[in-house]
């Protein structure tokens, strides 16, 4: 063999070195699946994250790829990393995450990003914004201000305490909502604020908290319950304490369950989502993140609040148990 014919040799297989078996995509990380898409909802079987699959499947699957959905069985930071390290082993071209802890999910995030792995936020979001390409999700903070003012209607001119109910610290969406709600209700000054609980995403933590929450507060009003587990609960709570209907419960999403509620007046309020199209949006910003193009950072989408007089216009905005 000529020395000629060494060195291009050499070269050859360097460029098939470089070359890799798939599509490589991104600016960093090895070969990816591009035509793979993964959801990993912030828990498995919840009617609200259900119904962001179902947009989420018809809308990649409509674009050709190829599309798993790994949930965990609670909406807990410590199940929630395996599915992401076990998904990175997988590299696919996107990866849509509802991030069940803001700050804890950064460092097994970051790694799909440096994998080349597009990194699309839906509903739930890092502190850390340089991670994700892009987030959608509801403008919860303008959904709990709504939640207030729906409660105030409610009520009228009659006072009375209010009590938030939180699943747990550090969720991002549901801070928002807390956050919203109780700087509007500084608003009406015939409803005084009653502090905020953490349930731990639990419905019996709940219907416990708001039972507690009686024997403190005998005038209480009102429950603002920010996500669906916690309102199941605590309209279990005040079941059980005799108090439907005498305490306005507002209601974050609306499950089949929520909805029966609200219809039954066991629930006075539901500020309800558009998970649906969360999913579908997030599956538009990956696409255009694999294809390189420019992405919209963060996308806020609709919220709007049902009451048993207008519940049926909006069926629209009810949650699904199966795609």
């Amino acid at each position: 063999m000529s020395m000629r014919t060494a060195v291009l040799g050499a070269v050859a297989v360097l460029l098939l070195a470089g070359c890799g078996g798939g599509g490589q995509i991104g600016d960093s990380g090895g070969d990816v699946d591009a035509k793979k898409m993964v959801l990993i909802p912030g828990v498995t079987a919840e009617p609200f994250y259900i119904s962001m699959e179902c947009g989420f499947r018809e809308a990649a699957q409509a674009a050709g790829y190829q599309v798993d959905v790994q949930a965990p069985s609670k909406f807990d930071s410590n199940q929630q990393i395996p599915i992401v390290s076990g998904v990175l082993a997988n590299k696919p071209g996107a990866v849509l995450i509802s991030p069940t802890d803001d700050t804890a999910l950064a460092g097994p995030m970051k790694s799909l990003k440096d994998a080349g792995v597009k990194v699309v936020e839906v509903d739930t979001a890092l502190v850390d914004t340089s991670v994700a390409v892009s987030s959608v999700s509801s403008d919860n903070e303008q959904g709990g201000a709504l939640a207030a003012r729906t409660l105030a209607e409610l009520v009228g001119d009659k006072t009375g305490s209010v009590l938030v109910l939180n699943t747990k610290a550090g969720t991002s969406t549901t801070d928002a909502r807390a956050k919203g709600f109780e700087t509007e209700l500084a608003k009406h000054p015939n409803l005084k604020y009653a502090g905020q609980q953490y349930t731990d995403n639990e419905p019996d933590q709940a219907a416990s908290k708001v039972t507690a929450t009686l024997a403190a507060y005998p005038d209480l009003i009102g429950v603002f319950a920010t996500n669906l587990n916690t309102g199941e609960g605590a309209a279990t709570g005040l079941r059980n304490a005799g108090k439907t209907g005498a305490v306005n419960l507002i209601g974050f999403d609306a499950s089949p369950k929520q909805v029966e509620d609200l219809r039954g007046g066991v629930v006075q309020a539901l500020i309800a989502q558009d998970p649906a199209t969360i999913g579908k949006t997030g599956v538009e910003h990956a696409i255009a993140a694999i294809e390189g193009k420019e992405v919209q950072r963060t996308t806020e989408t609709d919220l709007v609040a049902l009451t048993k007089a207008d519940m049926d216009s909006k069926s629209e905005y009810f949650y699904k148990q199966e795609c």
